[in-house]
């Protein structure tokens, strides 16, 4: 059974598998408090003799491995969440302004088009009330509160009401079961792309990502759960570069650079500048060349 250690502990049990503390011991006991062992323990996985193999590891570190050199890549890390999170919430914004005013105003008829099955297909609706629009949901939030204390007879409240809080990935769900394909396209092409199979695939990546960043989850060695496909963001070169994070960032920067040619370019400089700094260490270059797969000229 595991026992808790104290973080006198965990120092001597860093330098016994052959890290340097170079911080100083009462530094590291600072940062250990504040970053937690076990979280940190996340970014000394690149600097193991093992890596990338996380199920045979023998808790050894190469030879010349800091205490520093991880704490850096932790606020590289940190640092890029951050970053990412910031245009990540406007797209979101924009996917569900684009959804709504696009899909509204086709069937101007029917406000609760969400639900009506000659738009959706069957299984977002048979889902909507038990995971989505639920007693709890309709409490929670004011505004739908105060819209079916106003209309009684209303099951549901209006689509730019409603779809408000919908969380990215359902948003993306929900765009995946519109039933007309032109009216996905039509979508799509507010992003510059022509085919909706693209967005899908665009979007369910920034998703994932955008969840990594949300829950402060390990960023710079994590693996998409789909194939990025080939588009106008890029063409994607190999199986390794399909799952990596920089070609999900190269995509951020594309749907984004349709959005706001200024937000674009500062997303550009800010990532670049972030990436270009953590690269002047030799220790941390080839975990953003190799694992993240950053290439400058690409951009």
């Amino acid at each position: 059974m595991k026992k808790a250690t104290t973080v006198e502990q965990q120092i001597a049990t860093l330098v016994e598998r052959g890290m340097d503390i170079d911080v100083g011991e009462n530094k590291a006991k600072e940062i250990l408090n504040d970053i937690g062992y076990f979280r940190l323990g996340f970014y000394c996985f690149p600097f193991e003799k093992t890596y990338p193999d996380k199920k045979n590891r023998i808790h050894q570190y190469k030879q010349g491995t800091k205490f520093s050199d991880v704490v850096q890549l932790y606020y590289f890390d940190a640092d890029l969440r951050n970053l990412l999170t910031c245009y990540l919430s406007r797209i979101e914004l924009n996917f569900r302004t684009n959804i709504i005013y696009t899909v509204s105003n086709r069937h101007v008829n029917s406000n609760t088009w969400f639900i009506d099955h000659s738009v959706m297909k069957k299984d977002f609706i048979d889902k909507f009330d038990n995971e989505f629009y639920t007693d709890r949901f309709r409490s929670n939030y004011r505004v739908i509160a105060e819209h079916h204390k106003k209309y009684i007879n209303d099951k549901y409240a209006p689509a730019w009401k409603t779809l408000e809080f919908l969380t990215f990935g359902r948003l993306v769900d929900l765009y995946r079961s519109l039933k007309d394909v032109d009216l996905q396209r039509q979508i799509a092409t507010r992003y510059g792309i022509r085919n909706e199979k693209i967005l899908k695939n665009y979007f369910y990546a920034l998703v994932d990502v955008r969840n990594v960043c949300a829950h402060s989850s390990v960023l710079f060695d994590y693996k998409l759960k789909r194939l990025l496909r080939n588009g106008p963001a890029m063409t994607v070169a190999t199986i390794k570069s399909s799952l990596q994070v920089f070609s999900v960032i190269r995509v951020v920067h594309f749907i984004l650079n349709s959005i706001s040619e200024n937000r674009a370019k500062k997303m550009k400089t800010e990532i670049t500048t972030l990436f270009d700094t953590h690269q002047a260490n030799e220790s941390i270059r080839w975990i953003i060349n190799d694992c993240m797969g950053y290439r400058r000229d690409v951009w």
